[in-house]
């Protein structure tokens, strides 16, 4: 696996601190890793982005690219219209991806809220960069309720056009999860027709980068370099019994 898209089911659901797991867990085995975040929205000139956040937290060894920046917290396409700036295009994305390739032994691209979000006027999505670089979807979701409809129309975006779903990561697993929770383990690998590959904890961000970086393995599965297992997790986690 030499590039990994990271999507996510909506926004604010921990994609940059699953993909600073991912560069850690990498970093930590020794493989040289650049992060991409194609378009950063929501954040000021000279402010830090996802990709200063992946650094902190993941390792100044990790080389950090952002090809572009809108101030107002917008899907990327209508922020890039309303600062009058020019959008990041999918051709634009894959060849960033496709040098950092070269010199990198794994590329991370970041994308900006849901698989289908739109870049430009065109309506090109991240769906349409991770084709171009025929590149699997890590797909970072809630834990609650409405993250199985989520989930399930995001694979169904990925077979309908033909992408490799690498797996779901619960972005933030909560310290005493709920029943619906609960049962969402179970229910997650069915609805994506994909298994787990991870759960990250709630508030890892917050942790020292020390601590994260010596954690980070413990949340992934052993596709995404860790040792994290899903099926020992469902048996810990999972619903309780009915009656």
């Amino acid at each position: 696996m030499t590039v990994l898209v990271v999507t996510g089911t909506g926004t604010e659901i921990g994609k940059t601190v699953t993909t600073a797991a991912v560069a850690a867990v990498a970093v930590r085995a020794g493989r040289s890793v650049a992060v991409l975040k194609p378009a950063q929205t929501g954040v000021a000139p000279g402010d830090p982005g996802d990709v200063d956040d992946v650094v902190r937290l993941a390792g100044d060894r990790v080389t950090p690219v952002e090809l572009g920046r809108y101030p107002e917290p917008l899907a990327p396409g209508t922020a890039a219209a309303r600062a009058g700036l020019p959008p990041v295009r999918p051709a634009q994305i894959a060849e960033a991806a496709q040098k950092l390739a070269a010199s990198h032994d794994l590329v991370l691209v970041e994308g900006a809220g849901g698989l289908l979000v739109h870049f430009d006027a065109e309506g090109s999505t991240l769906a349409d960069a991770a084709r171009l670089l025929d590149a699997p979807v890590l797909v970072v979701a809630r834990a609650g309720l409405g993250t199985l409809n989520s989930v399930q129309l995001t694979a169904e975006a990925l077979r309908s056009r033909g992408l490799r779903h690498s797996g779901v990561v619960i972005g933030s697993w909560p310290r005493e999860p709920d029943l619906a929770e609960r049962c969402n383990v179970a229910d997650l690998p069915r609805v994506a027709g994909v298994g787990l590959a991870g759960a990250i904890p709630a508030g890892a961000g917050t942790l020292t980068p020390q601590e994260f970086r010596a954690g980070a393995a413990r949340w992934l599965g052993p596709a995404l370099g860790g040792v994290w297992d899903a099926e020992t997790f469902t048996a810990a986690e999972g619903p309780p019994a009915f009656g």
